[in-house]
């Protein structure tokens, strides 16, 4: 059902317009995706609607899919089972299960951003966050780095501050970090700032000189303008 409802929405008019804004030119880092042309939000109504009567098997079959947005689909379907079995640690851990087997599947920003922290960020809530730490480091493919530093957002919303400055600090060293890792790590502490804007300026102090800029510029977005330009100078 889920699969018949995203394919029946399909919007030709709107693929040219998705096909730029997720990069998908030669090159670039979505390239080669495919699009049916549905927007996110009337993806997320087709879920509503139809999470309750999804299958794993189902959610195989869409999260394969050379279409981007049955793959969005499949994850924001997941995410509705994992969110609403509060109770049945099994069905949650097969979500995960079924979440980290496919993340070869998880290819672009907003299906890494939609999903993660909803789901791996929430699991690992009262549970060890190594695996976290491991993607963020070891991830064979920026997308599965990215997981490992935005799923720090849950902890994040729920006061827990230190995963997010330690993952952080491994993107620090690297030459020549990818753009998409750059304001990822930015944003997480952007967010971590909002909680405890000292404690992000404490961290900041002794690293800002060897901050690739764009990661600066979204750490330090919310800031005023005269720290903003002062930390921009260092």
């Amino acid at each position: 059902m889920l699969k018949e409802r995203i394919l029946a929405s399909a919007d030709p008019s709107q693929v040219a317009g998705l096909s730029r804004f997720f990069k998908c030119g030669p090159g670039q880092y979505g390239e080669g995706d495919k699009f049916l042309g549905i927007k996110v939000p009337l993806t997320r109504a087709i879920v509503k609607e139809c999470w309750q009567k999804t299958e794993f098997p189902e959610l195989e079959e869409c999260i394969g899919s050379e279409y981007h947005e049955l793959r969005l689909a499949s994850l924001l379907t997941l995410v509705e089972i994992f969110s609403h079995a509060k109770k049945d640690q099994v069905l949650r851990q097969r979500c995960i299960d079924f979440y980290l087997s496919h993340t070869s599947y998880i290819n672009n920003w907003d299906l890494v951003d939609l999903s993660c922290y909803p789901l791996l960020g929430e699991w690992l809530k009262d549970k060890d966050r190594t695996l976290l730490y491991e993607l963020a480091r070891s991830g064979k493919t920026i997308w599965e780095r990215r997981i490992g530093m935005v799923s720090t957002m849950q902890l994040v919303r729920a006061g827990e501050l230190d995963d997010t400055y330690a993952i952080a600090d491994i993107f620090l060293g690297e030459e020549k970090l990818h753009d998409l890792l750059q304001k990822a790590v930015g944003w997480l502490l952007r967010e971590a700032g909002k909680r405890d804007p000292q404690r992000l300026k404490d961290w900041l102090g002794p690293r800002v000189s060897g901050m690739p800029r764009t990661m600066l510029r979204y750490a330090i977005e919310k800031f005023p303008e005269e720290e903003r330009q002062y930390f921009m100078a260092k």
